[in-house]
């Protein structure tokens, strides 16, 4: 643990802390003011008021925030005689071991947690407070460190597994590029023996396999291009080309165990490169499953695509019940986004403004990959 690193994307501010920023040192004069039973109150209030703009830091300086909080608080129980700053406001500084074990390094984790328990140890024995509140207290500490350690291990495992899904995503579109040009290559190969078995008879052959080879070689460096930006593991046995959008018909079925699928292609698909063929392919047939799988009382899916000059467009969309907006992506539709990013398009799911879900993908006609 104690090179473990900071946990990657902390937040610098967000609202919670102005609104905390701007209510806490109110709460804490009001504490000092209603409050009887306080004791050294001068210290104990202006202890809690001036700790509160740590909470500003806790995020990117968490050790530094903790030292700061905790051991102003052991040099305020000293000059109070040993009595503890007792001020319920002060409840806020359970943030700083939250973020501490939320954000921080391990070796920040674990100097900051020794510190807190110096400082705890302190109270105890300057100002014994009884068994019960020290097991308290310390529970309460080491409750709080293990939530903020929950999350983090929990986001990174979240994360672990979105990184597979995209690699998984990466290394299907590398298999679907590598069929195409596997499959260009092996009809190169294939006419130039040809070309050379007729050449005797026919002169022109020649020249006709020339021109075939011509064209399936640029076909099949462009696809080259788009398969060198993606990592790719183990090649398939077979150099058949991938799945196109004249396979898009296999979706389709009628409504007998689910909703109905139909197709609809629109648009000039003549000519488009493999690698996006495949991706609109592939695109619709995790939609269809999502939407079989996941829509309510849906009875029909409708798949359509579109196609211009520049671009290819697919909607798959479903009449299932209303359903509301989810927080964060499935894994499902983060390979879609996925997929659509490595050709150069865009991927976006949601509900519609009645009823059902869509999922609209517009990807590149040439099919760059970034």
């Amino acid at each position: 643990m104690w090179y473990e690193p900071r946990s990657p994307n902390a937040p610098r501010r967000v609202w919670r802390d102005w609104v905390l920023l701007g209510v806490l040192p109110l709460v804490a004069l009001l504490e000092g003011v209603v409050r009887p039973d306080m004791p050294s109150r001068v210290i104990s209030v202006s202890l809690a008021v001036g700790l509160v703009p740590t909470l500003l830091w806790r995020r990117t300086q968490p050790l530094l925030m903790v030292l700061i909080a905790f051991g102003l608080s052991g040099v305020a129980q000293v000059l109070a005689g040993g009595d503890s700053p007792e001020s319920n406001t002060m409840i806020y500084l359970l943030l700083l071991p939250y973020a501490l074990f939320r954000w921080g390094s391990g070796r920040e984790a674990i100097i900051g947690l020794a510190v807190i328990l110096v400082k705890a140890t302190f109270s105890v024995v300057v100002d014994y407070p009884g068994p019960g509140d020290t097991i308290a207290a310390f529970a309460v500490v080491f409750s709080v460190s293990a939530v903020g350690a929950t999350f983090r291990y929990r986001t990174r495992a979240r994360t672990r597994e979105l990184d597979q899904v995209k690699l998984l995503e990466r290394e299907q579109l590398a298999r679907d590029l590598h069929d195409t040009v596997a499959h260009h290559v092996s009809a190169m190969a294939i006419r130039a023996q040809a070309g050379l078995a007729t050449a005797a008879s026919r002169p022109d052959a020649a020249t006709e396999a020339l021109q075939v080879i011509e064209a399936e070689a640029a076909q099949a460096l462009a696809e080259m291009r788009a398969m060198v930006h993606v990592l790719r593991r183990n090649a398939p046995a077979d150099l058949a080309p991938g799945r196109s959008i004249a396979d898009l018909s296999q979706l389709e079925s009628p409504a007998q165990s689910g909703p109905s699928v139909q197709v609809e292609i629109e648009g000039d698909i003549v000519g488009l490169p493999p690698s996006v063929e495949a991706a609109i392919y592939r695109l619709a047939q995790e939609s269809v499953t999502n939407a079989r799988r996941h829509a309510r009382h849906a009875t029909r899916v409708l798949v359509r695509v579109s196609a211009d000059d520049t671009s290819v467009r697919l909607n798959v969309s479903d009449d299932g019940d209303p359903v509301r907006p989810a927080g964060t992506p499935g894994y499902g539709i983060t390979g879609m986004i996925e997929r659509a990013d490595l050709l150069g398009g865009t991927c976006v799911a949601g509900p519609n403004p009645d009823r059902g879900w869509s999922v609209t993908a517009v990807l590149p006609r040439a099919g760059v990959a970034r």
